[in-house]
Parts: structure tokens; C-alpha cells; sequence
């Protein structure tokens, strides 16, 4: 895991082409916006956050969020103990992002 701020974040985005966004915040949380192309998957919901990362292409890049970075590290920490390759936490989260968001 790399903590990066939002710059990077989005300097990153733009040259990386194998990559997923991943919001971990409740799905309440996850209404009020997201971030473009974000897929949500409920980190508070251990079951559900377990399979689901199950389900996830290990090889791909993964930028991960939440409301302040805190969480988003939790996951990101789980996600490299089960494998995955990169994982990028953002400092921060949806509390300083400054980028588009999609309301659901």
C-alpha cells in the first residue's frame, strides 16, 4: 500500500489503464457521491467486503477511498495480505476531494 495525495491520484489515473476504483464506505455513504468509475464494496460489512475482494483481479492496480483515508488504509492493508499487487490509499479521502463525483 502507498498512501498518495490527490495530485498523484489523479496523475496516476490518467497514464494507468489497468486500474479499479474502489469506495469503501457504506452504501448511505456511497449516495450522497462517488468518485467517476468507483465501484463501492461496504468495508463495514466484513462479509460482504471479504467476498467481494475475492471477486477482484489481483493483478490490476487499485486506488482505494473512503470519507477521511482511514478506513481506505484498513482496505488497502487487507488487500495486500491477501495478494493483490498495488493498492493506493487516498490521503484524505472524499473529505478533501476536490474532482468530479457522481450522486447515485
Amino acid at each position: 500500500m502507498q498512501n498518495i495525495s490527490q495530485d498523484q491520484w489523479k496523475k496516476q489515473l490518467e497514464s494507468d489503464s489497468h486500474f479499479v476504483i474502489l469506495d469503501v464506505r457504506t452504501p448511505e455513504e456511497c449516495a450522497e457521491g462517488i468518485q467517476k468509475k468507483a465501484q463501492c464494496l461496504n468495508i463495514m460489512d466484513t462479509s460482504v467486503f471479504m467476498q467481494g475482494l475475492e471477486l477482484l483481479d489481483k493483478t490490476k492496480t487499485y486506488y482505494v477511498y473512503c470519507r477521511s483515508g482511514s478506513r481506505s488504509a484498513q482496505a488497502c492493508m487487507i488487500m495486500d495480505q491477501m495478494g493483490f499487487n498495488k493498492t493506493y490509499n487516498l490521503i484524505g479521502g472524499m473529505l478533501k476531494w476536490t474532482g468530479e463525483v457522481e450522486v447515485g
